[in-house]
């Protein structure tokens, strides 16, 4: 994780960025201080990479890089505004050892657009990741790779669009993929977990799972009683500052898996 120390909405690269409504830095370090707590809570480890004056997104590290079997693979942003924040989550796989910590060749935004669901990674394109970057990863990480396309900008990373509960269990929103992806996803995930709009305009869909408890947006209660019918825990969370830059839990959330307990 980064702390959110030079958070704010300066430019608009998004749908839900207004640089014209104001940041309130002092909650925004609150609530994401608060998400840190409950993952220690839960007995999960919590390391950190230092923000970089001038990289106000750089709080949403997941975006960043991706990380399986302790094999690591780093973000090239589509955006200017953020390319800088690549290199400095890159360096920080290269310092805690990391194998293989590689700068790709294609566009990839990390695992804003690559969510792991058990051997399977699900890539998404569209508005930011090029689909080329999908064979990259293939490659590069041994697994099997799904390419899904993204159709609404509202939805413009695959991680605000679905969220992987276990090894064999994802929520996903059907209006955020194009047609032919929906089916993939519908054979593939019979399942699923459906979700409304009413909870993913809070980014309830931007969640992180251990298997059994999902930490999701407070907001997102329709989302969170599906979760608890299906067996799962939910544990709410409050990160409504974040989303005034369409950011929400795992936006700021980059799982090591794979990885022995790091130096920082």
């Amino acid at each position: 994780m980064c702390p959110p120390t030079y958070f704010d909405v300066v430019y608009s690269i998004n749908d839900w960025m207004d640089p014209t409504e104001p940041v309130d830095v002092r909650l925004a370090m609150l609530q994401w201080s608060n998400l840190v707590e409950t993952y220690r809570s839960l007995g999960h480890d919590v390391v950190f990479v230092d923000p970089v004056p001038g990289l106000p997104d750089m709080v949403f590290v997941t975006d960043s890089g991706v990380v399986v079997d302790g094999v690591a693979m780093g973000a090239r942003y589509r955006t200017e505004q953020r390319a800088d924040e690549a290199e400095h989550v890159l360096r920080w796989f290269e310092a805690n050892g990391l194998i293989s910590p590689t700068r790709p060749e294609f566009v990839n935004e990390g695992e804003g657009d690559f969510m792991v669901v058990g051997q399977t990674i699900l890539a998404g394109t569209g508005f930011r990741t090029d689909p080329r970057a999908h064979a990259e990863l293939a490659a590069h990480l041994r697994r099997e790779v799904v390419t899904l396309n993204l159709v609404d900008p509202s939805y413009y990373h695959l991680n605000t669009a679905l969220g992987v509960l276990d090894d064999r269990t994802i929520a996903y929103l059907p209006k955020a993929f194009a047609p032919e992806s929906l089916a993939v996803l519908q054979q593939r995930y019979p399942d699923a977990i459906i979700a409304d709009e009413a909870d993913t305009a809070w980014l309830g869909l931007n969640l992180v799972s251990d298997g059994r408890n999902v930490v999701l947006a407070s907001q997102a209660t329709g989302l969170a009683a599906q979760l608890s019918a299906r067996g799962f825990v939910p544990v709410p969370v409050d990160m409504s500052e974040f989303r005034k830059s369409g950011g929400g839990i795992k936006c700021c959330t980059l799982e090591l898996r794979g990885v022995e307990r790091t130096r920082s």
